[in-house]
């Protein structure tokens, strides 16, 4: 099964120098959960220079921010001020309640993406990974996840992959590491087919069940992966992954 879902069915919002297209995954699926499994909600973010993100709240989030353009200047409430880039991921496994803000030192772009952990009230920890290349070429790359393999650790059963696929090369989905997986196929730039059918552009993705993917890139695409168990067990009650203060 491929659920596609089409750019004109993200909520968008924008303040000053803040745009964002949220995705809530699962908000056409016919559940009450606009998530999907362990994902939340996905923010795909543009900012330009000197903006400023002032310091708000999380609770029971698990947050990846996947920059591709721009540096950022990350502040919280642990005392940690580091600059983010293309190169130095970061993700804030905000259990107990945890602030923060961003300043955008250049135009950027980039995800911020928000994963429900196991259980409420875990412990608040931040977590950098230097990138040893911007992209990874025609390879699946994993960047976060449950497994001791991954650079940057989720709590809860979910897998981050990415990929920068170059005009005209193929490539199936990595192996599905649990029975009842569901993929979320996310286009951050360029023009895919998956499955000889179903063709994603920009800001697009898909949803895919029961069945491999099989993606031809018909320009250079970066894409990033998510994998999810959507029968194991999660908290959906979180400050931003719960969906419980949806952009409007």
């Amino acid at each position: 099964m491929i659920e596609k879902i089409e750019i004109t069915e993200k909520t968008n919002y924008e303040k000053g120098g803040f745009k964002i297209q949220v995705l809530f995954p699962g908000k056409n699926l016919g559940n009450k959960d606009t998530g999907l499994g362990t994902i939340g909600r996905i923010d795909h973010a543009n900012l330009s220079a000197e903006t400023l993100v002032p310091m708000h709240p999380h609770k029971d989030d698990e947050i990846l921010t996947y920059l591709r353009r721009g540096k950022i200047k990350h502040k919280d409430s642990e005392g940690i001020v580091k600059v983010i880039s293309n190169k130095k991921l970061m993700m804030m496994n905000a259990g107990e309640i945890f602030h923060h803000e961003e300043l955008c030192l250049e135009d950027g772009e980039g995800l911020q993406i928000f994963i429900r952990p196991e259980e409420k009230g875990l412990k608040t920890n931040i977590q950098f990974h230097d990138l040893p290349s911007i992209y990874s070429s025609n390879t699946w790359r994993l960047i976060a996840g449950q497994c001791k393999e991954a650079p940057l650790h989720i709590r809860s059963k979910t897998s981050i992959y990415d990929i920068r696929l170059e005009i005209g090369k193929e490539i199936i989905s990595p192996e599905m590491q649990e029975k009842n997986s569901t993929f979320l196929f996310y286009v951050f730039d360029g023009d895919v087919v998956i499955n000889k059918n179903t063709v994603l552009k920009k800001g697009e993705s898909a949803i895919i069940k029961e069945e491999k993917i099989n993606c031809k890139a018909t320009q250079t695409t970066d894409i990033v992966l998510f994998v999810t168990d959507e029968n194991s067990t999660y908290f959906d009650d979180g400050m931003y992954s719960g969906n419980k203060s949806k952009v409007r």
